[in-house]
């Protein structure tokens, strides 16, 4: 087994798949998942599982393993996680961000927060169970997907419209974004993730006259595509509230002395993860890319923006209307990638399971669902009808800007963040 004396099982883990680079810019260019997909399977296998493979597109390795319970009347629960990561730009981390580095307490690299950290916990605690002669409370279905950061066009869409049976008498799922802890004020708090918003990923095209840098040129591209972006780029979008999100400000205002009706107010209450919180209130849309232009001194005849867009579930067609009249008429939207916004109830029986287990871990820590502003395979499970939530379970010190390593540079977690987080999730598991 890859822990040792002095590193947790589940530390060394992650730490192994972060030194998998994955990475994937999207659009078909990835470096794959396949190492990274036949060590899971490996230590699947020696856990006595029998992992399937699906690989729709060479090198795009989606990996599945079904994990008998002890009751097999009651509907199986999904844990799921992807193996890809965002690229890294090594000469800006202070770290290699392939090596896995245990340093300062913690284990450094891309993926070690989205996701290599929840892979580890659901392997290990998986691994936990099964070595103790036991067996968890309801059949569990392990999977670990590709291209997720791609909007999974590769990954959990294919796998769902090609291997629905991979999921057969599931009806809820677990992974990224939430179960981490959150400070407010001195208080500590869990978020757990009962939605997340839709996903619109855009790119605008600006057309004009090629002609040479230096005349006096009107019909500029690159000009009118910089007056599009920067109008997007800057719209303040007004807050909308969903079920969720009034849920989350009612318990933000419980715990600090912010009215609940002050909700951005109430979301630098957290701190660190303001950002975060403040995008789960509002439609973003944010630039992500440039391109035009080939020589110092021809004036291209076109340029292109992305834009990455979330809107909170049922606005898509509004929101996007919007967009069209703040770019103006004289430049081109174009949809490349649009998915489906997710919000289910902060009730029933696996809430209330998953929120016994952090008390267990953390007695007297008030948990408080959230709709997260980002994406997750979660979207493609909902297909086939299956109700998916973000519970990967961290204690944080309070200082430390979590959700900020979302897709950031120097990416890190506490090894007593991943430790505690597989002792709740093997909880969850030996009890719901």
């Amino acid at each position: 087994m890859p822990g040792t004396p002095d590193l947790p099982e589940v530390v060394a883990v992650a730490r192994d798949l972060i030194r998998f680079d994955t990475s994937n810019w999207g659009g078909g260019r990835s470096n794959g998942e396949r190492e990274a997909a036949e060590y899971v399977a490996a230590y699947l296998e020696s856990l006595g599982l029998t992992p399937e493979f699906y690989e729709p597109i060479p090198g795009r390795t989606n990996v599945m393993a079904r994990v008998t319970g002890r009751n097999p009347e009651k509907p199986a629960l999904i844990l799921h996680g992807h193996l890809d990561v965002v690229p890294a730009v090594a000469e800006d981390w202070s770290v290699d961000p392939f090596a896995g580095e245990i340093r300062d307490g913690m284990l450094w690299g891309r993926g070690a927060v989205d996701m290599k950290d929840m892979d580890a916990m659901i392997l290990t605690s998986i691994a936990e169970i099964l070595r103790a002669g036991e067996q968890p409370e309801r059949d569990v279905i392990l999977v670990f997907f590709a291209d997720e950061e791609n909007g999974g066009v590769e990954g959990s869409t294919l796998v769902v419209r090609d291997r629905p049976e991979w999921f057969a008498g599931a009806t809820e799922a677990i992974s990224e974004v939430g179960g981490y802890s959150i400070s407010v004020g001195d208080r500590r708090a869990y978020l757990l993730q009962v939605g997340e918003k839709a996903l619109i990923w855009l790119k605008l095209v600006a057309r004009g006259r090629a002609g040479h840098g230096s005349r006096y040129h009107p019909e500029n591209a690159v000009t009118r595509l910089s007056e599009a972006v920067s109008a997007l780029g800057r719209t303040e979008w007004p807050i909308r509230l969903t079920a969720t999100t009034r849920q989350l400000l009612d318990g933000l205002a419980e715990l600090s002395d912010v009215a609940a009706d002050d909700p951005d107010a109430l979301a630098d209450t957290t701190g660190a993860a303001s950002g975060f919180i403040r995008s789960t209130l509002r439609t973003t849309t944010n630039p992500t890319g440039l391109t035009a232009g080939y020589k110092h001194n021809v004036i291209p005849d076109r340029a292109e923006a992305l834009i990455d867009v979330r809107v909170l579930p049922g606005t898509e067609e509004a929101a996007l209307a919007d967009i069209r009249r703040i770019v103006g008429d004289d430049i081109d939207v174009e949809v490349v990638v649009q998915d489906i916004g997710l919000e289910v109830p902060f009730d029933g029986a696996l809430v209330d399971a998953m929120v016994a287990a952090l008390g267990r871990h953390d007695p007297g820590v008030p948990v408080i669902p959230y709709l997260m502003g980002g994406g997750t395979d979660n979207k493609a499970l909902s297909r086939l009808g299956i109700a998916g939530y973000g519970f990967a379970p961290l204690r944080l010190p309070g200082d430390l800007d979590f959700t900020g390593m979302f897709h950031g540079v120097d990416e890190r977690v506490p090894l007593d963040a991943l430790v505690f987080g597989q002792r709740v999730l093997t909880d969850l598991l030996r009890t719901y």
